[in-house]
């Protein structure tokens, strides 16, 4: 997708899921952090959430790059109603873990595009399922490291892809952007 045309792409995010998804998709674009404040109010349901962080993040870096188009992203696991983010130990990892064994649960990616006065905020929704998961495959999963800073405790482009049954929805959104369709909604917002 030919995005070089415009102005300078900045993806505001220091995920390094993400800058592999654009990368992949064939995107140049460079990497400016926000460092933002990322408390919502308790109320807010998963969708909510994921849309008020990226459009909290997309909105500091560009006041500080308003030349430049931002996209930012912010991803959320929910399950039985109930935001699981990152883990702040092994232990939480292991029960995130326990909790989402041989379930079905939702990974929320929320993306804001900023482009001149136009702005966009939208959300993605993918099905993941998962296999049922000894305490050993879970002791071993998490003794590996790939839990820590990672929502839900796993990533689905490592290791933690042996642990996934289905999926239903957009891959790219669990790994934390669902890339096709903000590239597409990119353009469109561009067009405007």
């Amino acid at each position: 997708m030919d995005l070089k045309a415009s102005k300078k792409l900045i993806l505001a995010s220091a995920s390094p899921s993400r800058k592999m998804l654009l990368e992949h998709a064939g995107v140049e674009f460079e990497v400016f952090v926000s460092g933002v404040d990322e408390a919502v109010p308790p109320e807010y349901d998963p969708a909510q959430t994921v849309e008020c962080l990226a459009e909290r993040k997309g909105e500091a870096v560009f006041r500080l790059r308003p030349e430049s188009t931002v996209i930012s992203a912010d991803s959320v696991v929910s399950i039985d109603g109930l935001i699981l983010g990152k883990p702040e130990n092994d232990e939480a990892a292991k029960a995130m873990l326990r909790r989402l064994s041989g379930r079905t649960h939702e990974i929320f990616t929320g993306v804001c595009l900023l482009s001149g006065e136009q702005k966009e905020v939208f959300h993605s929704v993918t099905q993941v399922t998962f296999y049922q998961l000894t305490d050993e495959e879970i002791g071993e999963y998490v003794a590996m490291g790939e839990s820590r800073g990672r929502a839900g405790s796993y990533g689905i482009e490592g290791k933690g892809v042996t642990l996934v049954r289905s999926i239903c929805g957009d891959y790219s959104n669990i790994v934390g952007l669902p890339v096709a369709e903000t590239l597409r909604r990119l353009r469109k917002l561009k067009e405007r």
